[in-house]
């Protein structure tokens, strides 16, 4: 459990402003994992069909301004994070190749751990190229080798062909005798199918370009633990903070626009005064 923020005024709020100087007033080493997921040098403005509210994702010089803003950004994030965090930066096809080049710069390539392939099926066809069904989000290890990390698994082995035995488990023969499987299934691997909101799904909160609950659940599940300091300071309608919150770990959250932090207060406070107390 990080204690570099114990006293600190930031944590478990979300802040309004620009995230820069709010990430440059607090200590080194006070987060465990840091998930961000900044704007996609889209060259538009990100609102929604049912609200006004949204963000610029336009930049000045296009790409070389976008990536003049993040830089800073991700020098803090690095100095953020403890000796056993990780950094996980959502992007698209736009930006992410030249994000990755900055990150190996920053953390240096030995600390890259994966790029997760978020896969998704929403509406719209394309007739000059393949359809772009997926996101990318780059996983960097503060230390790699002393990052926290916990294997998840889900879904089922494929045991076609397989032995099966007298308790009905499959199992391959090896010279070592038999080889079961993992009662919990495969190890989850860096591809991963979690639908897309839907526009008329439960968790929508109007606010553009939110993400799904179960991804950020898988995120926070493998790269933290309980009591772990869980910070985005990119933090939109909150659902970081909210999964953190639900999962028993504090958080930091920060957003440049007043109705994406009423909204993250809003569902960061609600799912912590659900929890539980001992």
């Amino acid at each position: 459990m990080n204690s570099a923020l114990a006293t600190n005024s930031a944590l478990n709020t979300v802040h309004l402003g620009d995230n820069l100087p709010f990430m440059q007033s607090l200590p080194d080493a006070c987060c465990d994992l840091i998930y961000v997921d900044p704007p996609f040098c889209t060259g538009q403005r990100q609102t929604t069909a049912r609200q006004t509210n949204g963000y610029s994702d336009n930049w000045s010089g296009s790409i070389e301004g976008y990536l003049k803003f993040l830089e800073p950004r991700l020098r803090e994030m690095h100095r953020l994070l403890s000796e056993t965090g990780s950094l996980l930066v959502h992007l698209d096809w736009r930006t992410v190749h030249y994000a990755k080049v900055m990150l190996d710069t920053l953390f240096s390539r030995d600390n890259f751990l994966n790029e997760i392939i978020w896969h998704y099926r929403t509406g719209g066809r394309c007739s000059h190229w393949f359809a772009r069904k997926h996101d990318s989000i780059l996983f960097y290890a503060k230390n790699k080798g002393k990052h926290t990390f916990n294997v998840l698994r889900g879904g089922k082995f494929r045991t076609d062909g397989l032995n099966i035995d007298e308790d009905g488990r499959p199992y391959k023969s090896t010279k070592k005798g038999r080889l079961y499987f993992h009662p919990d299934g495969p190890a989850i691997t860096d591809v991963w199918d979690i639908p897309f909101l839907s526009t008329v799904s439960n968790e929508r909160t109007g606010y553009p370009t939110q993400k799904p609950e179960a991804l950020l659940d898988r995120i926070i599940q493998a790269a933290s633990n309980p009591g772990d300091v869980v910070a985005d300071f990119f933090c939109g309608s909150g659902t970081t903070l909210t999964v953190a919150a639900r999962t028993d770990r504090r958080f930091i959250g920060c957003d440049i626009e007043s109705a994406a932090v009423e909204i993250a207060k809003n569902r960061a406070t609600s799912q912590a005064n659900q929890r539980p107390t001992t």
